[in-house]
């Protein structure tokens, strides 16, 4: 009995041993080779099932259980205990998060089963770019029990983060060989309120929009896809991008801004058409450069059918944008209904635009210079939104010397949108006004050549005889 006393408790001491060597070996770097062996001898014992789950399905758009997983591996803590996680900045200075890398793997459990989960990357050798899938193991004996039920409880999870961290987030269309689409987070402060606009005409595309997000059942009724198309057209400078990053904003929509020269065929264009996700605002810039044939890699056709062809009826709740610089030139039937539902110009500053951009960008509501302001508007001269918008930020510590560079900017243009004065003049509205220590003012003009600084030189010294011959008035609004 004595014996078998002692041969119990040396049997216990070498079990407690055993173990704290085991405890000491796991916080060592052999770690990594004693869990390997573990799960070989595990998995030896158990039969497994595995399930992938590809980025794309058959008609090569997004899975969106994909990105369901996705979202969910990335937010389970064992994912600080991978072998290897990328780590990334978040839209806050101190946010720091992780990301699974490619064939790595990450632990999770559920009602007593033990997953695992992989993300791997596969070439296609059908298509030049390969995809991504992220692969489920299980003990069969646990699929039985968890599979339904796990599933619902990572759609539910999902829901929960996609409510508490949705960010607005720009898709770039890119082409090295492993994706189609990369995305960045978009912070674009501009919104509805700060979108300088007519009134009237911003209430009624903000009304638009909220209709459209209410009627599903309405388009499905009429037997049309849930989509509605948008064309922005004006010179550069005249908002076009802002207006699109407000709307992206409202609607709570991603952009995929696609571009162009990164695209190789018709077809290509397609494809991307077909993987970008619903809630989307799917943004085409340049579109007239892409209709009058200047671009090489895409047919006039191929551009048609993007617009309002059969697959671009395989993806709803979309909102699709185009800009170009001027529609005179475009053939009507590209434009016809179908094809872009509602047109939207966005003209030169006028001095209601002005004045808004007077309170926004300086703080005045009213000047004795708006009627100096408003009298140059009125003989023709213009200038985009942006340009002015630039003199105001320029010289936004002093509200009068903004106005005057304003006012000053708009007679040289002489009524010539782009900037250039009838002597080939041209004005850059960045830098209207440099004030040095001493005071000293210097316009900022370029000039086509030295022939024409020297016509300048000899316009300006006409324009000072002409001023001392005025009268009071007219040499107040222009000597500054």
């Amino acid at each position: 009995m004595g014996f078998f006393s002692t041969a119990v408790a040396s049997s216990l001491f070498f079990i407690i041993v055993f173990v704290l060597v085991l405890r000491f070996i796991t916080k060592t770097s052999l770690v990594y080779m004693v869990v390997k062996g573990f799960q070989a001898i595990t998995d030896y014992f158990h039969v497994y099932q595995y399930y992938r789950i590809p980025q794309f399905d058959d008609n090569l758009q997004q899975n969106q259980l994909y990105l369901r997983v996705h979202t969910y591996l990335h937010s389970l803590p064992s994912l600080e205990d991978s072998n290897f996680a990328n780590i990334f900045c978040g839209a806050k200075p101190r946010d720091i998060f992780l990301r699974l890398d490619c064939d790595q793997t990450v632990h999770d459990t559920f009602l007593g089963a033990k997953i695992r989960w992989k993300i791997e990357m596969h070439r296609d050798h059908h298509r030049q770019n390969g995809h991504f899938s992220i692969v489920l193991k299980l003990r069969k004996d646990d699929k039985r029990r968890i599979f339904r039920q796990y599933f619902q409880h990572i759609l539910s999870i999902t829901d929960e983060i996609e409510q508490q961290k949705r960010e607005i987030k720009m898709h770039i269309n890119v082409d090295d060989g492993t994706r189609r689409w990369t995305a960045v987070p978009f912070t674009h402060p501009a919104t509805f309120g700060t979108v300088v606009m007519d009134v009237d005409l911003k209430n009624k595309v903000k009304s638009d929009l909220e209709q459209f997000l209410k009627s599903k059942q309405y388009y499905h009724k009429l037997g049309r896809v849930w989509k509605r198309s948008f064309l922005l057209y004006g010179q550069p400078g005249t908002g076009k991008s802002s207006f699109v990053a407000a709307m992206a904003k409202f609607l709570q929509y991603d952009i995929y801004n696609i571009d162009m020269s990164k695209i190789s065929s018709d077809s290509d264009m397609t494809i991307l058409l077909l993987q970008t996700t619903p809630r989307s605002l799917i943004l085409v810039e340049d579109l007239d450069r892409h209709l009058m044939k200047r671009s090489t890699a895409t047919s006039v056709s191929g551009v048609l059918n993007f617009m309002d062809g059969i697959a671009s009826y395989c993806g709803e709740e979309r909102v699709v944008v185009f800009t170009m610089s001027d529609k005179s030139g475009i053939d009507e039937a590209a434009l016809r209904p179908g094809r872009v539902d509602v047109h939207l110009h966005f003209p030169p500053c006028d001095f209601s635009a002005f004045k808004s951009l007077a309170i926004s960008h300086l703080g005045v509501k009213d000047h004795k210079l708006f009627s100096q302001v408003e009298e140059v508007f009125q003989s023709g001269a213009t200038m985009s939104p942006a340009e002015i918008g630039e003199i105001m930020i320029a010289n936004r510590s002093s509200p009068s010397r903004a106005l005057k560079s304003i006012i000053t900017a708009l007679q040289i243009n002489g009524g010539d949108g782009d900037g250039m004065d009838r002597n080939g003049f041209k004005w850059t509205g960045a830098g209207s006004e440099i004030h040095g220590e001493d005071g000293i003012q210097s316009r900022r003009l370029f000039f086509k050549d030295n022939l024409s600084m020297k016509l300048y030189g000899l316009l300006r010294l006409g324009l000072r005889k002409h001023e001392q011959c005025s009268d009071s008035h007219s040499m107040d609004k222009n000597r500054f």
